[in-house]
């Protein structure tokens, strides 16, 4: 077992996980990848549970899940008793749409650049209520984030309802202008709910000066957390009638009696959240997050050079993550669609042993990269080998 204490970056970082080593894993912003010492802390809290798992449930569990999310709220620049747990952020994107009160003619508005279960969760609500989904096309490639705010005005579609936008795009991993946009939408009259799927851990975050009422993000991608550990912050103002999507004992008795307990479930993954955050820190995050924007900065240009294509944005609108458009002799016959992309995804995996999103996007396929504290370059020179 690893203890956790990580002097350098790259190579000598993997030992700290348990990712196979013959992969070239360049896909962490896909399901992340867990550090050994937080699986080992998950580990001790479940064996807790099972030594007594009456008194855990009703005496220990709910002070502990308190103090993770006190631990993480300060973390994330908000307040504790503003953040819940949930299993991920599409658990938290679906109590939040559907505690709204919506009903016919309702706009829903979302950008092309949007999460796919998400555009689903809002298309089966809008199915339900007799509401609209209004998607807002947004340059890409990016240019930069003034051009990205105009074509953000220039779409709105009317009087919405309620507007979901990415912080950092999982199709495209652009950062996008969150604070402007929310800033826009609210001045129109819309609520906010802002996607931050890939934000914790890769991006240094203040919750409530983004401007949204909601705020839902991963602890499992970039903050290590174990798998199935997201969060919902809500303003104080913005928690009336929200109700998380599996309704239990904690019904009508308020915001955190509500989600802090849905049923018997493992708890372990929102409570080692608290030994996550202590694995970023003694990393010493600032440094982290630089030599990750470096590591991706680097990568995305041996990737350019090798194939002659164009990122998917400026480097002031990427942090830990780019996408690069597939060079010609990749790109389909036929349809730019999920099943091409899986073709070449599949191929690069069975012959290279190297993981990496291949992204359908604008009619194009698009390779997505994660740079990792784990990663080193010559994982992205075999990948520039491999489809080149």
């Amino acid at each position: 077992m690893h203890d956790g204490v990580i002097g350098e970056f790259g190579r000598a970082a993997r030992a700290a996980f348990l990712i196979e080593g013959d992969v070239a894993y360049l896909n962490h912003g896909g399901y992340g990848a867990t550090p050994q010492v937080v699986l080992a802390a998950a580990d001790a809290w479940r064996l807790r549970m099972e030594r007594q798992p009456v008194r855990f449930m009703k005496s220990e569990l709910p002070s502990a899940l308190r103090a993770a999310a006190a631990r993480l709220g300060h973390f994330l620049g908000a307040n504790g008793e503003d953040l819940v747990f949930v299993d991920n952020a599409t658990t938290a994107i679906n109590a939040i749409v559907r505690s709204l009160d919506i009903g016919p003619g309702d706009i829903l508005a979302t950008t092309d650049h949007g999460y796919a279960a998400v555009r689903r969760t809002l298309d089966y609500v809008a199915s339900r209520t007799g509401a609209r989904v209004a998607e807002i096309a947004l340059p890409f490639p990016a240019v930069g984030a003034d051009a990205t705010l105009d074509a953000l005005t220039r779409g709105w579609p009317g009087k919405v309802k309620l507007f979901v936008v990415d912080h950092l795009a999982s199709p495209t991993a652009l950062v996008l202008p969150v604070e402007r946009m929310a800033a826009f939408a609210r001045a129109k009259g819309a609520r906010v709910l802002i996607d931050g799927a890939h934000a914790p851990g890769q991006l240094a975050l203040d919750l409530p000066r983004l401007g949204g009422d909601w705020y839902v993000g991963n602890c499992h991608k970039w903050l290590f957390a174990p798998k199935g550990c997201g969060f919902l912050w809500a303003r104080r103002e913005a928690r009336a009638g929200l109700h998380p999507a599996v309704i239990s004992h904690g019904y009508g008795e308020g915001f955190h009696a509500e989600f802090d307990w849905t049923g018997t479930r493992d708890h372990s993954p929102w409570l080692a959240v608290t030994a996550a955050l202590d694995f970023v820190e003694a990393l010493d995050v600032d440094r982290m997050r630089a030599w990750q924007r470096e590591l991706r900065r680097r990568a995305g240009d041996l990737l350019q050079q090798a194939w002659g294509v164009p990122a998917g944005g400026p480097d002031d609108m990427l942090a830990a993550m780019t996408t690069l458009r597939l060079p010609d002799r990749h790109q389909p016959a036929g349809p730019a669609d999920k099943r091409a992309a899986e073709r070449v995804h599949d191929l690069l995996w069975a012959n290279h042993r190297v993981e990496a999103p291949i992204v359908p996007f604008a009619g194009r396929l698009w390779l997505r990269i994660s740079a990792q504290i784990y990663n080193h370059l010559d994982e992205y020179r075999a990948l520039a080998a491999a489809l080149g």
